[in-house]
């Protein structure tokens, strides 16, 4: 974009936005935003990107993430940007009832008011805002096939982890050349559906002592808690192994043989693609997203949302059926390069920005 427009990235600090800043060699503006519900503070957020935009007065406002989506539009609207984008990357309130869900619901409504486009990143999401008419369906597009920002394929690509670094890592992990390794990779909580992946897998490794189960990710105890059993298992099962937050998740991904996704919502999930386009199969829920990128017993296996015993069963049917899961991979990188090529999403967003009217 930067060859096209003048960029500025807008978040709250940290190292992420100053690895944005040297990586992209774009601007930076730093407002805090917060997660969850937070009047006071989201009516300071939105002061202060109104004052910005009203001082860069931007062509364009593209925001992304609930909280960005509702602050940035208005502020952007207030402001009077002429152009204001809101990227849908999921929608946390369909797992959330009673008041606080028609709460967001009003939230969500408004924030597709203040926008003049709304871009849902799959199209199924596209068909759940239409079916819970938070906007009318003239203002929504969906960016090629999906996803907000495609894959880097010649990134995620096994090739790049040479067997020296797998066998090292397995060798500092306690994996053996003969283990089935299933890894989830995403944030360690409840709504990624981990209480479920741990009870399926604590009864699996009982049974298939050479199964091995890699969690990647944070831990958000203050936002989304495990089950205490859960976190219990977590701890006394040999047979998991919690690695935190790992900066290049590829070394892990490298000495997996499946990807188990058992999430209760997303958007268009980069951690299906970046695990497809290394030849993983992938076992997910049948929601949004994941079901756009897997196609049932041909690159993964697609299995109901918080079913624990389904879930199990796909887990077995990976170490039973080797030669199915095999030809899995040869499905998996293919079908990336095909369809969710990061040039190719960037392209069309790009389209869709020259196609905005001065």
């Amino acid at each position: 974009m930067g060859a096209h427009y003048e960029v500025i990235g807008v978040s709250g600090d940290g190292d992420a936005l100053a690895e944005v800043r040297e990586n992209e060699g774009i601007k930076t503006h730093v407002v805090e935003m917060t997660r969850t519900i937070t009047p006071l503070k989201d009516l300071k957020a939105t002061y202060q990107l109104y004052k910005f935009f009203k001082r860069e007065k931007p062509f364009i406002v593209h925001t992304h993430t609930p909280k960005a989506g509702t602050v940035g539009m208005l502020a952007a609207k207030l402001a009077g940007v002429p152009h204001r984008l809101h990227t849908i990357a999921g929608l946390p309130l369909l797992e959330v009832e009673g008041t606080k869900r028609k709460i967001l619901d009003a939230v969500e409504r408004f924030t597709y008011t203040c926008a003049t486009h709304v871009l849902p990143n799959s199209f199924v999401i596209k068909d759940i805002v239409i079916a819970n008419k938070y906007t009318k369906p003239s203002k929504l597009t969906v960016i090629g096939n999906g996803s907000s920002n495609g894959i880097d394929i010649k990134h995620y690509d096994s090739a790049h982890i040479s067997e020296v670094q797998q066998k090292a890592l397995r060798h500092e992990l306690g994996i053996s050349d003969s283990d089935i390794v299933f890894i989830f990779i995403g944030r360690v909580v409840k709504d990624k559906g981990i209480n479920e992946l741990v009870q399926a897998f604590n009864r699996l490794s009982s049974r298939n002592p050479n199964s091995k189960l890699l969690l990647v990710g944070r831990k958000e105890d203050h936002l989304d808690p495990l089950l205490p059993e859960s976190e219990s298992i977590i701890k006394n099962n040999n047979c998991i192994l919690a690695v935190g937050v790992q900066k290049d998740i590829r070394p892990y991904v490298a000495i997996s043989h499946v990807l188990t996704f058992p999430s209760y919502r997303e958007g268009f999930p980069n951690v299906v693609l970046q695990c497809s386009s290394m030849n993983l199969p992938c076992i997910v829920s049948n929601i949004n997203g994941c079901n756009e990128i897997i196609e049932h017993d041909v690159n993964g296996l697609i299995i109901p949302k918080k079913d624990e015993k389904a879930l199990e069963h796909a887990m077995q049917y990976m170490i039973d059926n080797p030669e199915k899961r095999q030809d899995m991979v040869l499905h998996s990188r293919s079908r990336i390069i095909e369809r969710f090529q990061q040039e190719f999403v960037w392209n069309e967003l790009l389209e869709f920005y020259k196609s905005l009217k001065l």
